[in-house]
């Protein structure tokens, strides 16, 4: 099953978002409970939710590493 999930798992409270994945609490606990096209409808807002979260995570996330291998590796 896909999920957006970095093992980041703190929530913002001005915001309601994950710091790590953008999802609320109510979605993060009934992910299993989705459809795919609901899962991916969620996963699409993601990346404009995390530009909204009043920090960052403190240490560097799964996505942040495999976005440098990414562009190590070019």
């Amino acid at each position: 099953m896909e999920s957006p999930c970095i093992l980041v798992c703190s929530i913002d409270m001005a915001t309601g978002y994950c710091f790590g994945c953008g999802r609320t609490r109510e979605e993060i606990g009934a992910w299993t409970l989705y459809t795919s096209e609901e899962r991916r409808s969620i996963m699409a807002a993601l990346p404009a939710r995390l530009e909204t979260v009043e920090r960052k995570p403190r240490r560097e996330t799964r996505r942040t590493r495999m976005a440098k291998e990414r562009i190590g590796s070019e």
